[in-house]
């Protein structure tokens, strides 16, 4: 067998609390007292969420100690791939099938995590512009990423998904010349459902704009733990 691919898989049950909220904020206490940023990660499959958080994590790395957790219905790929890119610790979440984590699957993910010294973890939830922003994770903060190839109309759409998020990240600028995606309306768009939301353009690809996500990741690790 070959050791060096292996992942540590966490096969996550349903929850079985009623009350998602209060489950959210009990386990936003429990991180908060360990110390422990947690990032709920949203998008639709194929927007970049893995290729950009390699390309975020790589920059952070040396700054945060960062585990990250992928939620896939299957597989695990994804969690491979950041650990070898990155070398930090990451696990799958396999979620039988449905389509978002609540708090409780996130914390079960959570239990499977090496915790001690961590400040930051990632939730790459699962790719999908509905279930997932109906849930609360128990994350600090909710990001997700756009693809230009998705096009600029998505938040009057998928209203809800970014109503929840404080931060939008625009993956693909690269390719921009070749859709219809007009950047001014997708940040009027957002700012339709979230006045105070960020948008920050990237291309994952090349690395343009990364930068400028890792910083808002920093920071807001920073402010927290600092309150």
């Amino acid at each position: 067998m070959d050791t060096d691919h292996m992942i540590k898989i966490i096969e996550i049950k349903k929850s079985v609390f009623a009350d998602n909220e209060l489950d959210a904020e009990a386990l936003r206490k429990e991180l908060k007292a360990k110390g422990v940023y947690l990032l709920n990660l949203m998008s639709s499959p194929g927007s970049g969420k893995t290729t950009t958080l390699i390309r975020t994590i790589n920059l952070l790395k040396d700054k945060l100690r960062i585990a990250v957790m992928e939620a896939d219905i299957d597989s695990d790929v994804d969690a491979i791939k950041i650990r070898e890119a990155t070398g930090i610790q990451s696990i799958q979440l396999h979620t039988g099938g449905m389509c978002h984590l609540d708090a409780e699957m996130t914390r079960q993910g959570i239990d499977g995590l090496a915790m001690e010294g961590l400040d930051l973890v990632i939730l790459e939830n699962v790719g999908n512009l509905v279930c997932p922003a109906e849930f609360d994770t128990g994350a600090v903060r909710n990001a997700m990423i756009l693809s230009v190839p998705e096009g600029h109309d998505k938040p009057l759409k998928y209203p809800l998904m970014f109503s929840v998020c404080d931060l939008v990240v625009v993956n693909k600028i690269d390719v921009l010349p070749y859709f219809d995606f007009d950047m001014e309306k997708c940040k009027e768009y957002v700012h339709m459902r979230n006045p105070k939301a960020q948008v920050i353009p990237i291309c994952a690809k090349t690395g343009e704009g990364v930068e400028e996500f890792a910083r808002w990741i920093e920071e807001e690790v920073k402010n927290w733990k600092n309150q």
